[in-house]
């Protein structure tokens, strides 16, 4: 599963920098699943059923329906220079059934160390 582009862009009141992505499919449900190695994931069925929200704390955050073309990402908009590449990548790792994680977890830690250290300086 790939983005394709950006469809819509905003600054929004919390600071925060949304973008709706348009994907090359529809999104699998099993995508959730695949997220929680990476984040929280929760289910909001009383926006709909397959309706769920991802969140990264201090990186970006996804809401999406199963089935949709389309996820709205939420950037922490201080280090979005940093995250984007990263959720290019977790889009574009996705398969269905089990997914090697190794190389995205080395990836995740040297983000997460770069995220780290530009929102809290160094130690």
């Amino acid at each position: 599963m790939r983005i394709l582009r950006s469809v819509r862009h905003k600054s929004c009141a919390d600071g925060s920098f949304m973008k709706e992505f348009l994907l090359n499919e529809p999104v699998p449900a099993g995508f959730f699943a695949y997220l929680e190695n990476f984040g929280e994931v929760e289910a909001l069925p009383n926006l709909g059923e397959g309706f769920y929200k991802f969140e990264k704390p201090d990186w970006f955050s996804i809401k999406g329906l199963a089935g949709d073309t389309t996820v709205e990402v939420r950037f922490k908009k201080e280090v979005m220079h940093l995250t984007v590449d990263f959720l290019y990548l977790l889009f574009s790792s996705y398969r269905k059934g089990p997914v090697d994680l190794t190389v995205l977890k080395q990836r995740e830690q040297g983000v997460g160390g770069r995220v780290k250290e530009h929102l809290h300086g160094r130690g």
